[in-house]
């Protein structure tokens, strides 16, 4: 938890604080930014750590999202609806009715996963319309399900070692799973 909280959790406070006001703009309204702190935690680390960005300055959860965050394994740039949010039927149903929009504006290597726990998901062009329609007409009716689209980027990729290209990176990706964000209202 010191490693986290010493070296990871201030680098999250500053991508919080640099993306902030560029999704404010974006998104038409003002983006908090939201550093897990992991709380109830003192000695052993989570598997992951993140910054949030949403709508509501007290909270993320129960918003529709973007995050940067990281595993083990590799860095995440994504949307997320995550199982509180009360907005999961309304994105599931604007986004069955847009399939076709989806397709055009998601990238083939874009990651959707069901599961904001678990590291991973499956590409976009391998997921293919059937595979979307499964996850979002669960996401529609099952109360514990949620839906994330992004990018995963592998811990020793030299991108992780620029601070700038990475910035701009989280910009580009944010600006694609835009119209994502948008669905859900």
């Amino acid at each position: 938890m010191t490693q986290l909280i010493d070296r990871i959790r201030p680098k999250l406070n500053e991508l919080g604080e640099r993306l902030s006001p560029m999704l404010s703009g974006l998104c038409g309204e003002t983006i908090y930014p939201h550093v897990a702190k992991h709380a109830r935690r003192t000695i052993n680390p989570p598997v992951d750590t993140w910054v949030a960005f949403a709508p509501n300055k007290r909270g993320y959860k129960a918003h529709p999202h973007f995050q940067i965050g990281l595993f083990g394994s590799h860095v995440f740039i994504q949307f997320a609806i995550i199982y509180e949010s009360t907005n999961k039927s309304v994105f599931a149903e604007h986004a069955l009715h847009q399939l076709d929009d989806i397709a055009k504006h998601i990238p083939a290597h874009y990651i959707w996963s069901g599961n904001h726990m678990v590291p991973g998901g499956d590409r976009q062009g391998e997921l293919g319309e059937q595979g979307l329609r499964k996850l979002l007409e669960r996401l529609k009716t099952v109360k514990a399900s949620e839906a994330l689209c992004g990018i995963n980027i592998d811990r020793n990729d030299p991108l992780l070692l620029d601070g700038e290209a990475f910035v701009t990176k989280a910009e580009e990706t944010f600006r694609t799973v835009l119209p994502l964000y948008k669905m859900a209202f």
